[in-house]
């Protein structure tokens, strides 16, 4: 079977990608920047907050070994779909919750899943969900960030928690 492609942004890149590398069947992670207006952004130009972006993985998959219902399983575990604009102490639009597709056929899947759920959550869902005009990658110093700078301040306070969190709710024993 063809791997597949999926683009989410649930926040800080960093995490994103940190969590989506614990799965099997994830075959490569890649953080960047979509949904903007912008061609080809810097870091700086995305966090300033002109140019339309979000921080987001490209997470290529196989989806014989994971299913694109269970991606979104893990997305909406990993984040709150419901804060517009933040995820806990990030904020700006960069932060914000948004689902990117290639392929149409995922389109209705993602709108599915997201009306099952709805009933879990007291306030409304803020996810968008659009097709991919453009991915552009992140500078080569976010990429596997987590791995490469553990004791950092933000990894040891913010991704690893997060990481134990998805680890217990998935049973997965190993990092």
């Amino acid at each position: 079977m063809e791997p597949k492609v999926i683009y989410l942004g649930a926040g800080c890149f960093w995490c994103t990608e940190a969590v989506y590398k614990l799965f099997d069947g994830v075959i490569s992670t890649q953080p960047g920047y979509a949904g903007g207006h912008t061609k080809n952004p810097t870091y700086k130009e995305v966090c300033s907050g002109t140019t339309g972006h979000a921080e987001v993985v490209k997470v290529e998959y196989n989806p014989s070994k994971i299913a694109l219902e269970k991606i979104l399983d893990i997305y909406f575990s990993m984040h709150d779909p419901t804060s517009k604009n933040r995820q806990g102490e990030d904020i700006g639009e960069q932060y914000r919750s948004i689902i990117l597709y290639s392929e149409d056929s995922d389109k209705s899947i993602i709108d599915s899943y997201i009306e099952g759920i709805r009933p879990k959550y007291k306030k409304p869902i803020t996810t968008e969900v659009v097709k991919l005009a453009a991915f552009y990658q992140a500078e080569a110093y976010h990429k596997d960030y987590y791995e490469n700078n553990r004791l950092n301040p933000y990894c040891a306070l913010v991704i690893s928690p997060k990481l134990s969190k998805i680890m217990k709710e998935f049973g997965i024993s190993h990092q």
